[in-house]
């Protein structure tokens, strides 16, 4: 089965500015090329959804860019790639030949020693379709099924072989290398390519998680940590680049912790009203009582994993801003005029020791959720911990 996760890229460029965010990284990155204080090579650590990868090849491409290569004497520097000229081309194409490229790969067959040149056609689909796509995402791309993927010794040896080479066309050899975690000891027949490495050879990694690294390479790179996008970033993304309107943009910012790519992932189910199914449920705690909560229970367990997962973090995401409007004297959160009142609402129902004890409540139960508890008996022992808690309330939290 192929991903299936939302696909809103298919005209994706390889640019800084189609790259969400992460303006303070892109002026580094632009400085130490004009200064020539470039390393030879890179560690882009960047959370899940941060947009590393994209980085990585939006910085590419700049470097590649003849207008970069060769700016006017009489002009300022350029701060993008001009797009148009050949090797840009090649680049957003992902067939410029001295642009590499290693991720991890799975064994098709039996006795075969894959590289990541077998799987170039598959790599260049994912990116134009999911540039923001997770390892996970990777792996179900590829149908690697039950196997895991790797960056091999056959990996490292070839990767040592391309870039002893000459370049091709453009002033750098370029190896970008995503996950490199997924590197094991092989990793350190790549130790002397990277620290005494040919000239205008530049190494770019991207990792979600540098403490999975080998150390032996973690010192021998530059690194660079990219901050998560803020919730208008992210916000402003869905409504530009999936037509999202602003209010439903701000509510997948805000649950999704700042992760492009998971809110694109909620916006599958982006027309479900969480708030009025919130609402039911709070009622049928409070006021309608067992009946109506056994009707909800078994409602939301049709609903599948992913949405019970982005329903509980809706949940968890209103009572943050409760709690928010709460110890700030009922300041005003940048947040719908709807998702306020029902925050107020919260606040007169529940009190904030209450309120805490609820987003542990609901933390746990996502937890449970991804590990595949049985979503009628998580619901219904959830909702008779949430009676107890709220059973003090003196006031309803709907109508």
């Amino acid at each position: 089965m192929r991903l299936h996760l939302t696909s809103i890229n298919s005209n994706y460029r390889m640019l800084f500015n189609e790259v969400i965010g992460q303006s303070e990284i892109k002026t580094k990155l632009r400085g130490l090329v004009e200064h020539n204080r470039l390393s030879h090579a890179l560690l882009l650590c960047a959370p899940e959804g941060a947009g590393g990868l994209p980085l990585a090849l939006a910085f590419a491409q700049f470097l590649v860019c003849e207008c970069v290569s060769n700016p006017k004497s009489d002009g300022p520097f350029p701060e993008e790639s001009c797009g148009v000229c050949p090797s840009c081309i090649k680049a957003a194409q992902l067939i410029h030949p001295d642009i590499h490229y290693v991720y991890p790969v799975v064994v098709r067959k039996t006795g075969e020693k894959p590289i990541s040149a077998d799987f170039i056609n598959e790599w260049r689909e994912f990116i134009a379709q999911f540039p923001y796509g997770t390892i996970f995402d990777w792996l179900q791309f590829i149908q690697a099924e039950n196997k895991q993927g790797n960056i091999t010794a056959h990996e490292c040896n070839e990767i040592n072989r391309k870039l002893s080479l000459k370049s091709f066309e453009s002033g750098y050899k370029i190896l970008i290398m995503w996950m490199p975690e997924y590197l094991r000891n092989e990793g350190n027949k790549l130790l002397k390519l990277i620290e005494e490495p040919p000239p205008d050879t530049l190494f770019i990694m991207v990792t979600e998680d540098e403490a999975l690294i080998l150390p032996t390479i973690l010192s021998r790179v530059q690194n660079i940590h990219l901050p998560k996008p803020s919730v208008t970033e992210i916000s402003e993304a869905l409504i530009i680049r999936a037509g999202v309107n602003p209010e439903k943009a701000r509510q997948l910012a805000a649950v999704s912790e700042q992760n492009y790519r998971e809110a694109l992932r909620q916006l599958q189910h982006g027309e479900d009203d969480w708030l009025s199914q919130l609402r039911e449920w709070l009622n049928a705690i409070l006021k309608t009582g067992p009946a109506n909560q056994v009707k909800w229970v078994d409602e939301i367990s049709k609903s599948g994993r992913e949405k019970q997962k982005q329903f509980l973090l809706y949940f968890v995401h209103l009572l943050e801003q409760a709690i928010r409007l709460r110890m700030y004297a009922g300041a005003v959160a940048d947040i719908p005029d709807s998702e306020k009142d029902f925050a107020f609402r919260l606040n007169k129902t529940a009190d904030l020791a209450a309120q805490q004890a609820i987003v542990q409540e609901l933390n746990k139960s996502i937890y449970y959720i991804e590990r595949n508890a049985h979503a009628k008996m998580l619901f219904h022992a959830l909702t008779i911990r949430l009676y107890h808690i709220l059973a003090a309330g003196e006031e309803a939290v709907v109508t």
